[in-house]
């Protein structure tokens, strides 16, 4: 879809934030919300890791399944490691599933089935607390508040806690029903804003799953209707294209915007 007949959004907030992706330095920008961080290493059990290298040493396929199942991170991707992990007993009664998940490690060093242990978290997981951590020490941060400060007056603020107090705070102040906790709180201009934000990094599986969850708090149902309720969602869906995500981002005509745009949004009230 070439960018000279972009179609345009019918929520102001989301071509906004289009605009901004496609003609803007927005990664640039971007990176002060969701700094990608990897660490190093996987932090791992080395006591572990020492049965682990004598088991793998000497073939020995139970004990070195059983050792690896300890650890955070299995270091072959195999379907059939999850079944093991939630059902220990079913090691011994399936040889021959053991034996081709070994004969895989095997193929490998002990020093390339380390690395593989303790590789670093994927960044994309890491990015949970990360929008919250930008509110405290951004451009917003005046605005942050506990909640007894929140609720002490009508002051413009934005409320500070997990997504489970701010879940709890939503269901006794607005009538929220979702059971999943939120990101955002805020009242500016004495209008409550809630939401979520999400970044994502890809198409497709998970991460298109993180753009419909999203979706589904801005069209949730609250027993407050003055309420304001916004997708804070960044990353690929803004990319133009013929694909499921951006064609959905310019037909809603609810609230969805970058980060990047939110103290506008919310100094607009």
């Amino acid at each position: 879809m070439p960018t000279s007949v972009r179609p345009e959004a019918r929520n102001k907030w989301t071509q906004k934030s289009i605009e901004y992706a496609n003609e803007k330095s927005y990664l640039d920008d971007l990176y002060a919300v969701y700094p990608v961080v990897h660490d190093n290493i996987r932090k791992i059990n080395e006591q572990v890791m020492y049965k682990v290298e004598n088991y793998f040493n000497h073939r020995d396929d139970i004990n070195l399944i059983q050792s690896l199942l300890k650890l955070d991170l299995f270091p072959v991707k195999d379907s059939y490691v999850p079944y093991l992990r939630k059902s220990p007993n079913a090691i011994k009664k399936n040889p021959e599933i053991v034996k081709r998940i070994c004969g895989d490690l095997y193929e490998m060093s002990y020093q390339e089935l380390y690395k593989r242990c303790t590789e670093p978290k994927e960044a994309n997981r890491q990015m949970g607390p990360m929008f919250r951590n930008w509110l405290r020490n951004g451009e917003l941060s005046s605005y942050v508040k506990t909640e007894s400060e929140f609720i002490r007056n009508s002051d413009d603020a934005i409320l500070d806690g997990s997504d489970s107090s701010m879940m709890e705070f939503a269901r006794r102040k607005f009538g929220y029903r979702r059971n999943k906790g939120l990101d955002f709180i805020a009242r500016f201009n004495n209008r409550y804003v809630i939401g979520e934000a999400k970044f994502i990094s890809d198409f497709g599986g998970h991460q298109n799953d993180q753009f419909v969850d999203a979706m589904e708090t801005v069209k949730s149902e609250l027993s407050d209707t003055s309420v304001l309720k916004i997708g804070i969602i960044d990353g690929v869906p803004y990319i133009v294209n013929k694909g499921k995500l951006f064609l959905e981002l310019i037909k809603t005509e609810h609230n969805i915007m970058s980060a990047l745009l939110l103290k506008e949004f919310l100094e607009s009230l």
